[in-house]
């Protein structure tokens, strides 16, 4: 099923930004509450912190980097078998395919997760 997009509003004037709640019943609102997985304003302090996940703040190039300069084109394409590690490698070309394709993402990063351990 696709995501919703949020509603649309009428563009506003400048105004200065002030700290009073959003209106309960605005289009905006109402959206938020019918997407849960959308952060809600008061959430977007920073980022959230992710104690628990212990890829927060490595980036997927990263990852791949850190996973050639260990086994080496030859070795990861053997553990993960992808066409982007076996067929004229590349790291622009792995990351392109593992965006797009999240059951090779996941291997990678619990390659590199068993990696770290």
């Amino acid at each position: 099923m696709p995501k919703s997009e949020p509603p649309k509003s009428k563009p506003t004037t400048s105004k200065s930004v002030d700290s009073k709640p959003a209106d309960p019943t605005s289009p905006y609102s109402k959206w938020i509450e019918s997407n849960p997985s959308t952060p809600k304003p008061e959430d977007s302090q920073a980022t959230h912190l992710q104690p628990k996940n212990p890829l927060h703040g490595i980036t997927l190039e990263q990852i791949v980097k850190s996973l050639v300069e260990h086994y080496g084109w030859e070795r990861l394409g053997q553990h993960i078998d992808i066409k982007s590690f076996n067929n004229d490698p590349s790291i622009k070309s792995s990351l392109k395919f593992l965006r797009k394709t999240p059951w090779a993402r996941e291997k990678v990063e619990n390659l590199y997760l068993s990696l770290q351990k």
